[in-house]
């Protein structure tokens, strides 16, 4: 799977299908998600590796996501089931060519692998996703309709699979300013910031952390398991 047509991060290819995690300067916080969570097709399993662990900082949390869903299930029952009927909606403005001061600053032409806008609008079409071009080159991008919660089919658990608070939260830069924009409920309203802050909340409360050391291999279930790619 090409994980450079997916999410917002620059990354470089090392070889195959290895890429580096995000190219984003180390003070880039990266906020909990599961890989491809946006797109209809992603990663079962992810491997990271530690070539050369950093001298402060850089561990990589993670969290239970069958464990969020039920807490948050028991604090907000009203939101989780309106999450579970509309789905949520996220939008983002994608640069005119890589920004590697941002998070979230991967280029359009990178992201759909063409320097054609033609091209990149077929793309965007294959997977039910609007766009508009703006004047300065660059293309915003709404998702169409996405579950909130899945179900995971081997152990019938639900799962919290929406990255709700890293849009809210973190998919911040000078493109991307307007939180109630940068994701909503499917039917375009805004999600209450109650329940985001919240939410942030039991994220935070219920994560472990992975430090690491060099030569470390992780093995992440990504259907169970967010993670937060790298602590500042």
């Amino acid at each position: 799977m090409d994980l450079t047509s997916r999410g917002a991060a620059v990354r470089t290819k090392v070889t195959g299908c290895v890429y580096t995690s995000n190219d984003s300067p180390p003070s880039q916080p990266i906020p909990f998600h599961h890989e491809g969570g946006r797109v209809p097709r992603y990663p079962n399993y992810l491997f990271f590796f530690c070539e050369t662990p950093p001298a402060e900082g850089g561990e990589t949390p993670l969290c239970y996501s069958p464990l969020i869903y039920e807490k948050m299930k028991e604090k907000y029952p009203q939101f989780v089931e309106r999450l579970e009927q509309h789905g949520v909606r996220y939008s983002r403005v994608l640069p005119n060519g890589d920004d590697q001061t941002s998070a979230i600053g991967r280029g359009w032409q990178s992201t759909f692998h063409t320097l054609d806008r033609k091209e990149a609008e077929e793309r965007c079409k294959e997977f039910e996703t609007e766009f508009e071009w703006l004047d300065n080159g660059c293309l915003r991008t709404t998702t169409k309709i996405l579950p909130a919660v899945k179900v995971d089919e081997r152990t019938g658990k639900k799962i919290w699979w929406n990255t709700i608070i890293g849009a809210y939260y973190g998919s911040l830069d000078e493109r991307n300013r307007e939180r109630s924009k940068m994701v909503t409920y499917g039917d375009g309203k805004e999600i209450e910031l109650e329940y985001l802050e919240t939410c942030k909340r039991i994220l935070e409360e219920n994560k472990v952390t992975f430090k690491w050391e060099k030569g470390d291999v992780l093995l992440i279930d990504n259907k169970q398991v967010k993670n937060m790619g790298r602590n500042p």
